[in-house]
């Protein structure tokens, strides 16, 4: 089959590899019809996150049609659509039984890797490197999913791909960012990055019952779309002192909360992103700060920092102290997609949620790796790439379960 798959830094590629086969009695072979590029990819392509190698197959956001199960897979079946959701839960350990499903116990082969930089483990994550597991990602024309019967989704009838695609991750994360916030009526929600995700976190803050939503970007197109789609009142970072602009904006108190959406590749403004951009390219930190500083100082006095752009290790220049004289509360991690996924489905299904109003490129997997830099350079107005691993494939081609038969 084809499918992108990691050779280095900026180094993308379209190859022939093995077709995947059921490994345990758990799994299922998913045809893929949809996958996306995810701003998360983007530290792998920019070579941020250690463990990747050679060959890997890339992608985490995907959905598509069931075309092999295992033997003890018992709630889904060959032709079934089905929402592939990027964190791999068993559901039956601890932190499953607690919705606490990106944390699965025993769904990461390689937790020691993980433990022996965090502390602790996590769950596995499709196309995330090897100490999220090693599981090959979903830009590609098919995929194995573990432990189906726990994370699978169904897709309604009626329901085309592309309106649940981003259910697989940046919805859910989005939504999961603003339900961090314990929105009360009345908040203002200021929310840092109008890429994707946090276009979903304004969309979400919104229907958490937020009256005012602040986005904060420097590219107008996104800024444009937080405007229009979102309702957001917005600001350009390189145009403002957005802690300034915050306080005048709520008559000098600050956000009642605040959300990361950017993350370790925050682009930040003056001598403090210039100082970021140094010590991370000579690797005296491994992650840029300047988001996440800017919103701490923003935040109001007892109000919530909800962090989920990603970051990988660690930092510095970090005001730990404006967190504990202001007495905020910091929500953070990757999102329990499984918990969210039931709820925005039925939002999908009734027309209260639209995900794929943010999509602006839609392209066939064989033009990944100039989609990647598309992505990547923010050119042509691109917000949110979608890859279609069956438009240029041959209409004739068997499936792994029909391949392996003959």
């Amino acid at each position: 089959m084809r499918a992108v798959c990691w050779h280095g830094k900026h180094d993308v590629r379209v190859d022939e590899v093995a077709d995947p086969q059921i490994v345990s009695k758990g799994d299922v072979i998913v045809k893929v019809a949809l996958t996306c590029i995810c701003g998360s990819d983007l530290h792998l392509y920019n070579g941020y996150v250690p463990t990747m190698k050679k060959g890997d197959i890339m992608g985490h956001e995907f959905v598509g049609e069931i075309v092999e199960t295992g033997s003890g897979v018992s709630r889904f079946h060959v032709g079934d659509r089905v929402i592939v959701p990027f964190p791999i839960s068993c559901g039956v350990c601890w932190y499953c039984k607690h919705e606490l499903w990106s944390l699965c116990d025993n769904s990461n082969p390689n937790s020691w890797m993980l433990e022996h930089l965090y502390g602790d483990t996590g769950g596995g994550i499709f196309g995330y490197s090897h100490m999220y597991g090693g599981f090959s990602g979903g830009q590609a024309e098919y995929v194995r999913v573990p432990f189906a019967d726990v994370g699978l989704e169904k897709i309604p009838d009626g329901i085309p791909y592309e309106q649940v695609v981003l259910l697989t991750d940046i919805c859910p994360t989005g939504y999961q960012a603003a339900d961090n916030c314990n929105i009360s009526p009345g908040d203002t929600v200021a929310v840092w990055g109008c890429g994707p995700v946090g276009l979903m976190a304004m969309m979400s803050a919104r229907h958490l019952g937020a009256e005012r939503v602040i986005g904060i970007d420097r590219f107008p197109e996104r800024l444009q779309m937080a405007h229009s789609q979102c309702r957001a009142e917005v600001l350009n970072y390189e145009e403002v002192d957005v802690a300034e602009a915050l306080q005048n904006m709520t008559g000098g108190r600050g956000p009642d909360s605040c959300i990361d959406a950017v993350g370790l590749e925050a682009v930040g403004t003056g001598i403090e992103g210039i100082y970021d951009s140094v010590k991370q390219t000579l690797r005296l930190e491994t992650d840029r700060t300047s988001a996440l500083r800017q919103l701490t100082k923003a935040c109001r006095k007892g109000g919530t920092l909800s962090i989920v752009g990603v970051y990988s290790g660690f930092i510095d220049n970090f005001p730990m102290g404006a967190i504990f004289a202001k007495g905020l509360t910091l929500h953070a991690g990757q999102a329990h997609v499984h918990k969210y996924l039931p709820h925005l489905l039925k939002l999908v299904e009734e027309q209260q949620l639209n995900p794929s109003s943010i999509i602006t490129h839609r392209l066939p997997l064989d033009q990944a790796p100039g989609a990647y830099k598309t992505f990547l350079n923010k050119q042509d107005a691109c917000i949110k790439i979608v890859l279609n691993p069956q438009e240029s494939a041959s209409a004739a081609r068997p499936g792994p379960e029909e391949a392996r038969a003959v």
